[in-house]
């Protein structure tokens, strides 16, 4: 079963990298047709056996793409019209899931559309919404199950597009929501308070007990960690937390992993045995065996399915049943059948799961305890067995976590060895027992108890070396690592296992590219209606702002910036250049401080270091930094507005030159203009102030002489950036333009062999992108 279910999911993985979904009419015709030859080959005997073998596993990774396909043509095909972006839209729907909530009140949540009142306006069915605080009844709140007559202003799932950042398009497609945006002030009824439907009966548990640990556990800081345990709800843990939970390599515990589920259906299968054993008329009619293996899968089932049932807990309850039926059949199944088919099942059922990380560190982790412990960990201290196991897959899972999230926890095993039965065993079936009965006595227990272990992973991870971090490797070099963990953790009887590590050098000493001496790299990241701009030579590297702030505790610079940088090899700054004071270029400036080191700051604002001023020069690996602007006296004239404060960065070496310009408008792009012509000349220029009309007036773009353009603004952005009367000066000035909502990051190489600028949104195209 293992070869043709990794075929599938291969298959699927194969379809989910295309730039453009194919049709299905090919499909429907081949895959019969090959299955028709593999089996008349096969009884014919003409084809070896050999060959034979090979079609049918072609065969099957045929079939994953197919459904795949076929998944994809069904998501797609419930779509918003382009129309009826940005207009108003009376819907009746009800609320899907538990609504995420926060400190000022606004509300998110999934809408399940029932019907749409609006003549002619076609809406998804599924769509996610947002309830600003102040806006009519989002003062209610909201609970799952509740039907409601709405008026919503939706667009399409349009999301950032960078290297080394999550894709937030593949995750709306892969949850079914096809449109977002957010209620309207017009009025709003409630119509019903619960529908009857066995989906939204679970999301009303999951809505209760999470009401249950805010009420009891007010004020405690590990709260929003025993939600998470008890229901899946992640987004309560906090944003420090999941920093250390993912510096100490315990984050896989932080949500409902499979190790939970196995832990609690273990213990209802020996509860269970031992009282069924002793009734007597009840083990005559069914082995003990088998209730209490039917009482664990049942158990392990009820825990994923009110946790959210997210691809840990799939993969662990599928691999109960398939254990269960063997068990109940007499029938004996290989443990690494089982994962196959459990994988086969949950791509079929959810093909993008291919792609998304935490079905290969599942599925990954299972697979390397399989492969170390299959037969060959000998009986004797259990203690060391577990200290084998650990450290097989703390080295087995390195290739992946470098390929994923470029960090690796060095103090994972020490961290894990502590965590790992501390919560298993210990906070979360006492969680979940305090859930059961009433008062809060074992709740308060288990909150103390998760104090105590976040405490010590908390001292664990201020260590220098708690994490590892490496640039993202290219695919060879994931390959090879991964060839080389294999060999590393082989029986001990494989002669030369020491060769593995050969083949892991290139993965933990090949350096990430970067430019020649001379030469500039310039990434222009897409922050959304924001700014953040990597500037790279041989051996430095500077950032040009750091991107918005967003609702909800986090930045562009936590989400995507520091990403990024840890993707690209970056383990330092040079210099940190915070233009001024707006939100969307300052937001991110303190996740990017805190997570790596800064050895300069230079801003027009206060409290960011040194103040920015004309006449700053520097040159780093023969390529000249010019600050033109503000000047001195700038900062005296009090009516001056804090756009025209942005500090201009000139940035030119042999091979051409860039203008970083801010939010400067017309009076500062006046000013350059008068104190130095020449100096503003530059063949690429960041468009200031994402092409407002109050910039990019015509004698500055006379004398910048701009052969690129790139506008950074955020998709249908309220401000209507970049105005079409700027675009067309653009047009004039013969200047190519790029635009972070269109093309995603924009990357400029100034080499030796010339200018070369492409987009993210070209490199890394996806079917699902734009649609």
């Amino acid at each position: 079963m293992g070869a043709p279910a990794m075929a599938f999911v291969a298959g699927a993985w194969w379809l989910q990298q295309q730039a453009q979904l194919p049709a299905l009419a090919w499909a429907y015709l081949m895959l019969p047709a090959a299955a028709a030859l593999a089996l008349l080959s096969r009884r014919a005997g003409f084809v070896p056996r050999t060959l034979w073998w090979w079609t049918w596993i072609a065969w099957w990774a045929g079939a994953g793409f197919l459904v795949a396909t076929a998944w994809a043509h069904v998501r797609l095909a419930d779509a918003l019209a382009q129309e009826w972006e940005g207009r108003d839209i009376r819907l009746r729907g009800v609320v899907a899931r538990m609504p995420q909530q926060h400190a000022d009140g606004t509300q998110r949540f999934l809408f399940d559309v029932e019907a749409v009142a609006t003549p002619s306006a076609q809406v998804p069915g599924r769509i996610a919404l947002t309830w600003y605080a102040g806006s009519g009844a989002a003062t209610t709140q909201l609970r799952p199950g509740q039907r409601w007559q709405l008026t919503a202003r939706l667009r399409r799932p349009h999301a950032t597009a960078n290297p080394h950042s999550p894709d937030l398009e593949r995750w709306y497609l892969e949850r079914g929501i096809r449109a977002v945006g957010y209620v309207r002030p017009a009025p709003a009824r409630l119509l019903d308070a619960a529908v009857p439907r066995p989906g939204y009966w679970v999301e009303r548990l999951r809505a209760a007990v999470r009401a249950r640990l805010q009420s009891d556990l007010a004020g405690v800081p590990v709260a929003g960690v025993l939600s998470a345990l008890a229901i899946g709800d992640q987004d309560a843990i906090a944003p420090r937390q999941w920093q250390v939970f993912s510096a100490t390599g315990v984050n896989h515990l932080m949500s409902i992993s499979g190790l939970h589920i196995t832990m609690l259906a273990a213990m209802a299968f020996a509860l269970t045995r031992r009282i069924w054993a002793r009734v007597p008329c009840l083990a005559l009619r069914i082995p003990s065996q088998r209730a209490a293996m039917l009482a664990g899968i049942a158990v392990g089932a009820g825990y994923a399915l009110v946790a959210g049932f997210g691809v840990p807990a799939q993969r662990t309850v599928l691999m109960m049943a398939v254990m269960g039926a063997a068990l109940w059949s007499g029938r004996p199944v290989r443990g690494r059948d089982s994962l196959a088919l459990a994988a086969l099942v949950v791509v079929a059922i959810d093909p993008w799961a291919a792609v998304s990380p935490g079905f290969w560190l599942s599925f990954g982790a299972v697979s390397i305890i399989l492969y170390v412990a299959g037969g060959r960990l000998r009986p004797g201290n259990w203690i060391a067995q577990w200290g084998r196991v650990q450290w097989a897959i703390t080295l087995g899972l390195v290739p992946l976590l470098l390929a994923l999230f470029q960090q690796v926890s060095l103090i994972s095993p020490i961290a894990n060895a502590v965590a790992i039965p501390a919560v298993s065993l210990g906070v979360v079936p006492v969680t979940l027992a305090g859930l059961l009965v009433p008062g809060d006595l074992l709740l308060g227990a288990a909150a103390q108890f998760m104090q105590w272990t976040w405490l010590l992973l908390e001292a664990l991870s201020g260590y220098p070396l708690a994490t590892w971090s490496r640039h993202a490797p290219a695919p060879w070099v994931l390959a090879f690592g991964l060839a080389g963990v294999a060999w590393l953790l082989a029986p001990a009887g494989l002669p030369a296992r020491w060769l593995g590590l050969t083949a892991c050098v290139p993965l933990m000493l090949l350096p990430p590219g970067r430019p020649l001496h001379g030469e500039v790299w310039l990434d222009v990241l897409d922050v959304g209606q924001g700014q953040a701009v990597l500037v790279r030579t041989h051996r430095r590297a500077l950032l040009y702002d750091a991107g918005p702030s967003f609702r909800g505790e986090t930045d562009a610079g936590a989400r995507i910036v520091v990403p990024h940088l840890r993707g690209t090899g970056v383990r330092r700054l040079d210099a940190l250049v915070i233009s001024h004071d707006d939100r969307d270029h300052s937001g991110g400036a303190a996740s990017v401080l805190a997570a790596l080191p800064v050895a300069r700051v230079l801003s027009s604002a206060r409290g960011y270091g040194e103040r920015c001023t004309r006449g700053m020069r520097w040159t780093w690996d023969g390529v000249e930094f010019a600050l033109l602007h503000p000047d001195d006296a700038d900062y005296n004239q009090q009516r001056r507005r804090d756009n025209d404060l942005s500090c201009v960065l000139h940035v030119r070496s042999a091979h051409g030159s860039v203008l970083l310009s801010g939010d400067i408008e017309a009076a500062a792009e006046g000013a350059l203009v008068r104190r130095d012509a020449a100096a503003v000349r530059a063949d690429m220029l960041l468009a200031p102030h994402h092409g407002s009309t109050t910039s990019s007036g015509q004698d500055f773009l006379r004398n910048v002489q701009p052969a690129i353009a790139i506008f950074t603004v955020g998709y249908r952005n309220r401000f209507g950036h970049p105005a079409q009367a700027v675009l067309q000066r653009y047009e004039q000035a013969n200047a190519r333009t790029w635009r972070s909502d269109r093309d995603g990051a924009v990357h400029l190489r100034l080499q030796a062999s010339g200018t070369v600028v492409d987009s993210w949104r070209a490199k890394g195209a996806r079917y699902w992108q734009g649609r």
